[in-house]
C-alpha cells in the first residue's frame, strides 16, 4: 500500500509519500481552505503513486474529522469530505498526535509539541490519545500562554525555556511517562532538554502517518499495531 502523508502546519503544507524521500510543500497561511488545500496537494504530488492518505490536522479531531476550525488557516475544514476530495481513503488524525506516533518507541509516551501553539498527545502500546494540554490555567493564563510561539516571541527564548521546563516538569509528575518526547517547530530553540526528555522533529509527522495504514507496524520500527482511541 503506498501512503501520502500531509502534514497542515500554519505555514506550511509538507507532503510524502512511501517510497520518496523528498518532502515537498507549499505555503499554507490564514486563508487557506480545505479544497485549495487538497487542490494543490494533488498537483504536487501528480507523479507520485499513493492508495490511501493520511492528514495531520492542525486542530480538534473527533472520529477521524475535524471537529472544529482550525485557528491560522481559513475556514471549511469541519464538514470537508476529504476521501471524496482526494478519490481515495484518507485518514485524519490531529498533527500533534501524527509527530507523537512517528516518535513512538515504547511504553507510556508523552508528547507536548512546542509550535505556534501546543499539541500534546500520549501513545502507549500503540495506541495513540489525542490531549489538548495547552489549554490547561497556568498562572494568568494557559500552558500555550507561556510556551507557545508568542510566549517565545514576547519572553526572549531564555525566560520562555524556563516556563516549558516547569510546565513539563508538571505534566511529568502527573502523567508518570516513561518516554517524554518535545518536538514541534520550536523545540529547536532549547540550548538544553528539560530532565527526562528527548527532542523530537517534524520529519517523524510523516512516519506517523505512514504508521496510521500500514500493518504490522513492526515494518516502520515497532512492534505495535498502531491505532487510534475514539
Amino acid at each position: 500500500m503506498n501512503v501520502l502523508v500531509v502534514d497542515i502546519g500554519g505555514n506550511n503544507v509538507k507532503i510524502l509519500a512511501t517510497g520518496h524521500d523528498d518532502r515537498r510543500k507549499f505555503p499554507s497561511g490564514p486563508k487557506l481552505k480545505p479544497q485549495e488545500m487538497v487542490s494543490e496537494v494533488r498537483r504536487i504530488a501528480s507523479n507520485w503513486k499513493y492508495d490511501v492518505v493520511s492528514i495531520g490536522y492542525p486542530g480538534l479531531v473527533r472520529g477521524g474529522r475535524p471537529a472544529a476550525e482550525p485557528n491560522n488557516l481559513g475556514r471549511g475544514w469541519v464538514g470537508f469530505n476529504f476521501k471524496s476530495a482526494f478519490g481515495c481513503p484518507v485518514k485524519v488524525l490531529n498533527d500533534a498526535a501524527m509527530q507523537a506516533l512517528g516518535s513512538y518507541k515504547a511504553g507510556l509516551m508523552l508528547f507536548v509539541g512546542l509550535g505556534t501553539g501546543i499539541g500534546s498527545a500520549l501513545v502507549n502500546q500503540g495506541i495513540v490519545v489525542p490531549l489538548e494540554l495547552g489549554h490547561l490555567p497556568y498562572k494568568k493564563g494557559t500552558y500555550e500562554d507561556y510556551i507557545g510561539r508568542r510566549a517565545l516571541n514576547r519572553m526572549g527564548k531564555k525566560k520562555w525555556a524556563r516556563h516549558v521546563a516547569f510546565v513539563v516538569k508538571r505534566l511529568i509528575s502527573t502523567v508518570h511517562p516513561d518516554d517524554v518526547v518535545l518536538g514541534g517547530g520550536n523545540v529547536k530553540e532549547l540550548k538544553k532538554m528539560p530532565r527526562h526528555c528527548r527532542a523530537g522533529a517534524n520529519v517523524n509527522a510523516f512516519l506517523g502517518g505512514f504508521r496510521l495504514w500500514i500493518q504490522p507496524a513492526a515494518q516502520h520500527g515497532s512492534k505495535f499495531p498502531f491505532t487510534v482511541a475514539k
